[in-house]
């Protein structure tokens, strides 16, 4: 089950950008813009919780690849359905993170809220 947790506007962001911009940013870059965007910022809650979300996705995608690679058949058709079903997701939570909702996705969507509150 997806949560579309409601909040007000996101808090003001360390880097100068508008924050709805960088949590687009967080997701456009993978990894790499999460990983960047979680060191520089300082004060935005809603900056952190989407960079510790794309690291967290883009991370269970990679697994999730490498152990259906391991698997002949089933493998490799699961990795061809899985591949623009995450194009979409990544999509998506760029939107999302562009309108400045918290979009929590399951399991990871906790972490990362956890994890940004401790950053």
């Amino acid at each position: 089950m997806l949560i579309l947790a409601p909040r007000f506007a996101p808090d003001r962001s360390s880097t100068g950008i508008d924050p709805k911009i960088v949590g687009l940013l967080c997701y456009l870059g993978v990894i790499v813009t999460g990983l960047l965007f979680l060191a520089l910022e300082k004060r935005s809650t809603f900056v952190k919780f989407h960079a510790m979300q794309s690291i967290m996705l883009s991370l269970s995608l990679f697994v999730i690849n490498i152990v259906l690679g391991f698997i002949p058949i089933i493998g490799w058709f699961l990795g061809v359905l899985l591949a623009p079903l995450s194009f979409v997701l990544w999509v998506a939570l760029m939107l999302l993170a562009l309108q400045g909702r918290w979009f929590k996705l399951p399991i990871i969507g906790d972490f990362a809220e956890q994890q940004a509150a401790k950053f």
